[in-house]
């Protein structure tokens, strides 16, 4: 038996005395707020470099989208505009901590998109992105969001 696994008086192991201690000194709703910012600011940022000004889509978007993304199925022009709304508007959601589900549930299926049709080989990237995204699918915004306190979640 080694220090790791060695009981403690009362027969508590370190690892789980650690593990409380963490679950004490890091709420869940903090957890939650984190998780929400960072994927947030994420799809922000890459929102932020598809417009000029305010909310002008910049001719670059336009031909990224038809050189080289290339989605299937959805025009180019369609395709440039519905991701650069789409990662504002979700964005602000998550900060928000409103419809936080919906919004992460359209995140990931952005996410999924761009791994699939656009830059498969990024898959770590897209794998770190998703695991965010699917923590906010299945526990929610957390205490310190506008859906808890709107009681939509």
């Amino acid at each position: 038996m080694n220090t790791l696994t060695a009981p403690l008086a009362g027969g508590a192991r370190p690892t789980r005395a650690f593990g409380r201690l963490a679950e004490r000194l890091i709420p869940e709703d903090a957890i939650a707020l984190v998780t929400r910012l960072g994927v947030a600011g994420i799809f922000f940022q890459s929102a932020r470099t598809k417009v000029d000004g305010l909310l002008h889509i910049t001719d670059g978007t336009y031909t990224l989208f038809r050189e080289e993304y290339r989605l299937p199925l959805i025009p180019p022009d369609v395709a440039a505009h519905l991701a650069t709304w789409s990662e504002h508007l979700f964005s602000i959601l998550l900060v928000l901590g409103l419809f936080t589900r919906f919004s992460a549930l359209a995140l990931l299926g952005m996410t999924a998109v761009i791994e699939i049709f656009v830059y498969p080989d990024a898959w770590p990237t897209h794998l770190s992105w998703a695991a965010l995204l699917i923590y906010l699918v299945g526990r929610g915004g957390g205490g310190w969001s506008l859906d808890r306190l709107f009681r939509l979640d």
